[in-house]
């Protein structure tokens, strides 16, 4: 590599360390942090941006992207985050005797599955970790997106799978959605009382979960 293109490189890195630790910076704070013309500053960040590694909100800051996020996920969670989330997957596998996922958000409006505890039935959710499900339309996704209701968890029939119904509940840190704990289910074992049983089971979990990493364990 050039030295010319390391710089670059250091460059967009300083970039986007700045952003990651402001949470949100305008083009001039951006540039301005860096030491750097806007309008080299603007061409670095439209870079990080087309790259999902920044995005811009309503008010044209610059924050920290879906990608940045996959990628931290992926680094953090398969060391802290899965482990942490392990003891509570495996007792609602135990529970419901049904597969267990759980999910962060991926590139481009995605979830991205990064643990699952297979269920113990013979006929069972089949193991997706490492794929992306669209964040539309999944249950994952609703989660995801924030949009979960006064119970605590989502359910979404035929969403991704015609055959497979999907339920999930949040888990955040200091008030951040972090990921998803999803409960999937073949929709024809799946009766309206057992659905709101999981979905309660489910969303339990995910609060004590919550609690968890916001009193002090790290992500």
């Amino acid at each position: 590599m050039s030295e010319q293109s390391t710089r670059t490189v250091e460059r967009a890195l300083i970039l986007l360390a700045n952003v990651c630790e402001q949470g949100s910076a305008s083009l001039a704070d951006a540039s301005r942090a860096a030491g750097l013309a806007p309008s080299t500053a603007l061409r670095l960040l439209r870079t990080l941006e087309a790259s999902g590694f920044v995005r811009r909100d309503d008010e044209g800051s610059y924050r920290a992207g879906s990608r940045l996020m996959q990628l931290g996920a992926q680094a953090l969670g398969h060391e802290s985050l899965i482990d942490i989330c392990h003891d509570e997957m495996v007792g609602l596998e135990e529970a419901t005797g049904e597969s267990v996922y759980l999910s962060v958000e991926g590139h481009a409006a995605s979830a991205l599955y990064i643990s699952i505890i297979e269920g113990s039935h013979s006929v069972r959710h089949a193991n997706w970790v490492g794929r992306t499900i669209p964040l539309a339309g999944s249950a994952a996704g609703l989660v995801l997106g924030g949009e979960t209701p006064h119970a605590g968890f989502v359910i979404v029939e035929r969403g991704i799978e015609r055959d497979v119904t999907a339920l999930a509940a949040p888990i955040t840190a200091a008030g951040r959605i972090v990921a998803a704990i999803s409960i999937l289910v073949p929709s024809y074992r799946l009766t309206e009382k057992s659905a709101q049983q999981c979905g309660v089971l489910l969303a339990t979990a995910a609060r004590r979960l919550s609690a968890g990493l916001t009193n002090g364990t790290a992500l």
